[in-house]
């Protein structure tokens, strides 16, 4: 059976709630990790972002926290070369995992990112889900199948969040929804329900708020 891969619902106010909450507490950058013997004790449940470069993942990190340079943006793809943790109080490490797909980086160090981000996908046992962002002006691109591939292979559950759905029209965004949800049907370990957000306008952040919140 092929799962229909429907937008995630709007939630209820106690669980939005404690979206919030999670949020608006303590949000500190811990570190930036080059290799996996520099991460943090796995102490606690993490989740990560993924994406292609320039997909909006520095935007969204900055949507999610309500803090304008968390997660620096940056109009130059590529420029995320390492694993950034930050802490979400003493609960949670949200990750951001470096750009993928950036053809214009020199190809040791695209070579070295993927590496690190293979063994961290595979040896991260406090890991609980992983966002894979993509972009709706464009749908899945082969880049983002090969992330979605690794994650299935890793055995690591993760969800899909479009980004910057303010960009395009209402039927563009439908027919690549669509076409999101026919690549997904390929992947055993994609949570089977998506996220469409505009970090611009706000659109989706409370709910993808509440989902972290709920994560065990």
């Amino acid at each position: 059976m092929t799962l229909p891969f429907p937008l995630a619902p709007e939630q209820e106010h106690p669980v939005l709630e404690a979206g919030r909450l999670l949020f608006a507490g303590p949000v500190d950058f811990v570190k930036g990790v080059v290799a996996m013997s520099g991460l943090p004790p796995a102490d606690r449940m993490e989740f990560c972002f993924a994406g292609r470069s320039n997909v909006g993942k520095s935007s969204l990190i900055n949507a999610l926290t309500g803090r304008k340079s968390l997660a620096r943006a940056s109009n130059t793809p590529g420029r995320t070369q390492e694993i950034n943790y930050f802490a979400l109080g003493t609960a949670r490490y949200m990750v951001d995992l470096p750009g993928y797909g950036y053809a214009e980086a020199p190809m040791a160090i695209v070579a070295k990112w993927q590496r690190l981000l293979k063994s961290y996908l595979a040896g991260r046992q406090t890991l609980r889900r992983a966002f894979v962002l993509i972009d709706t002006r464009h749908g899945v691109k082969p880049v983002d199948d090969e992330i979605m591939t690794l994650l299935d292979r890793s055995a690591v559950a993760f969800q899909v969040v479009m980004t910057k759905a303010d960009k395009v029209s209402q039927a563009v965004q439908e027919a690549n929804i669509d076409q999101v949800r026919g690549a997904l049907s390929k992947h055993p370990a994609a949570y089977p329900e998506m996220v469409v957000t505009s970090s611009e306008k706000g659109d989706g952040i409370e709910t993808l708020r509440a989902i972290i919140a709920g994560l065990q």
